[in-house]
């Protein structure tokens, strides 16, 4: 079965699509990353063929000799659907976790996105804390979120309750929370360190005045937790422009309900009293 037919694959490039379509990739913004199984790389093995060795950048020995599917630098995901060939590829990983090779995709030239870093380091981190169940990771430019940095304090704290308060469904799709990540260089090691402590506790982090990184178990899940963050965000950012304080809201005290009848855990330092 040729590569782009496969499950996995046509599950990538549709969350890149869709992506896309909701405004989150102007030019090549964003980035995508998708840990892949091993039976799926035995479904494709024949399509494979090694490049050359290149640094990562970093030291990620928890996922030494997985391979990874990832948007190119520089590519657009306006064109993953189009000519994925080219916007797209798949890489292996050494037996160290030091190095990287393409093994498909990228037909034109360039490498995997600049942010490979940050993302595997957090995939790393992500397969160790989910018992392996995490496999997506994804950055998008999400407007709202990111015109949200500007205004409230960069701390998970308030980010959260802020965000939890817009719509009932959101401390059940992220009831860990939201960490936050002050504004920092993109593409390097500090920016992956410090995203990499926060997603040891929570699925969602926000870079200020930049978008938002989120993990999960498949592409539904992650690209459905993106989506709710935002949606959160544009709720918030249309009460701050009709008004700058709330009429009513949910209380700490039906966050509480919530958790009971939803059976989650809500930590007890979101639910301040304002």
């Amino acid at each position: 079965m040729k590569f782009l037919e496969a499950e996995f694959v046509q599950g990538f490039i549709r969350m890149a699509n869709d992506g896309w379509e909701q405004g989150w990739h102007e030019r090549n913004g964003g980035n995508l990353s998708y840990r892949v199984k091993p039976e799926e790389v035995e479904y494709v093995k024949e399509e494979l063929a090694a490049g050359q060795w290149q640094p990562i950048g970093t030291t990620v020995p928890g996922l030494a000799g997985e391979y990874f599917l990832v948007t190119g630098s520089g590519k657009f995901f306006r064109n993953v659907i189009i000519k994925p060939e080219d916007s797209i590829c798949m890489i292996e990983l050494d037996e160290n976790g030091e190095q990287y090779r393409i093994v498909w995709g990228l037909i034109n030239g360039g490498r995997p996105t600049s942010e490979l870093p940050s993302h595997l380091m957090n995939h790393e981190v992500k397969k160790l804390a989910s018992g392996g169940s995490h496999r997506v990771i994804y950055h998008a430019h999400t407007t709202n979120l990111i015109a949200l940095t500007f205004v409230l304090p960069l701390e998970d704290e308030v980010f959260t309750r802020e965000l939890w308060e817009m719509a009932t469904e959101c401390p059940v799709v992220f009831p860990s929370g939201i960490g936050v990540v002050p504004w920092m260089v993109p593409g390097g090691r500090d920016i992956a360190v410090a995203t990499s402590e926060l997603m040891k506790q929570y699925d969602v982090a926000v870079w200020a005045h930049h978008g938002i990184f989120v993990s999960g178990e498949d592409f539904d899940v992650t690209f459905g937790l993106a989506h709710t963050v935002e949606k959160a965000a544009e709720i918030l950012v249309k009460m701050l422009s009709m008004q700058s304080t709330k009429r009513q809201t949910i209380t700490p005290a039906q966050f509480r309900d919530l958790a009971v009848d939803f059976k989650v855990i809500l930590p007890e330092r979101f639910l301040y009293e304002k």
